[in-house]
């Protein structure tokens, strides 16, 4: 019989840790990962943030970031700690796919010891001491979401900590006014590429300035890479990155019937 009471007494705390902290929501639009639950829960009607798009330094004494987006507006914020069964990177992934697929835009993603130290993105950045980990086991993306919530912004940061707990947070912010024009990081751009091996831009259609230039660094992080450029105006883009001193020989011409402007690695 005793044996009885401490089994059904070790079952209730494990249902009980299994629970939600109370008054927590996961985001309508964000699939939650099987076996993760919400351990931090934060929401207003009013925030202001600062979402880093580069690595983090602290910079004597001042915490300094490369690039940043500034965006005030209703704030939601979830931090899951996940099962022991799946990794941080693996829950990452998952999350960051599924916004991709529903047309989120990348603005910036690190992985490891390129974010900066974890200590700041902890503390400093996101204020959730829980998420201090190791700096190679963490990974960030800012994502601008698609329509019919092109004005709001979606964080996510994972990380193990040394006692191999692992967690995924989340912060969401609508901004209270148009986003205007945000673009992604050279960088950024280049880890897509070669992560899924394409760059699908459908709101390129006609070559700009600011993309030619921002699509010719990316492309320059690394010189052996060749690629084909599909679109009606693809011939326009494939001239515009020549003319940012791309070489002609890495940069072929695909389908002309693809929406906007779509970049495929060439293996």
């Amino acid at each position: 019989m005793r044996c009885l009471v401490l089994g059904t007494g070790l079952l209730a705390a494990v249902s009980a840790f299994a629970e939600d902290v109370p008054g927590s929501h996961d985001l309508e639009f964000l699939p939650r990962f099987p076996g993760t639950q919400i351990v931090r829960f934060a929401e207003a009607a009013e925030q202001e943030r600062t979402y880093p798009q580069g690595a983090v330094r602290r910079i004597s004494g001042r915490l300094r970031y490369e690039r940043e987006v500034q965006v005030q507006g209703r704030y939601v914020s979830l931090t899951y700690e996940l099962p022991r069964t799946h990794s941080a990177g693996e829950v990452f992934t998952a999350a960051r796919e599924a916004m991709q697929a529903q047309g989120a835009e990348l603005l910036y993603w690190c992985q490891e010891r390129e974010c900066g130290p974890s200590n700041l993105w902890a503390n400093a950045v996101f204020g959730q001491s829980i998420l201090y980990g190791s700096d190679e086991q963490q990974a960030y993306v800012l994502m601008r979401l698609a329509e019919p919530r092109q004005d709001s912004l979606l964080a996510l940061y994972s990380i193990t900590r040394g006692n191999r707990r692992a967690y995924l947070h989340v912060e969401w912010l609508g901004a209270d006014g148009p986003l205007g024009d945000l673009r992604p990081t050279p960088a950024t751009l280049l880890r897509q590429l070669r992560d899924s091996g394409e760059l699908r831009l459908p709101g390129q259609t006609e070559p700009s300035e600011p993309w030619a230039v921002l699509l010719a660094r990316s492309l320059n992080l690394d010189s052996t890479l060749r690629v084909s450029l599909a679109g009606s105006q693809a011939a326009a883009w494939r001239q515009a990155l020549i003319d940012k001193r791309v070489r002609a020989a890495r940069l072929e011409l695909g389908d002309a019937e693809t929406p906007g402007l779509r970049i495929s690695l060439l293996r």
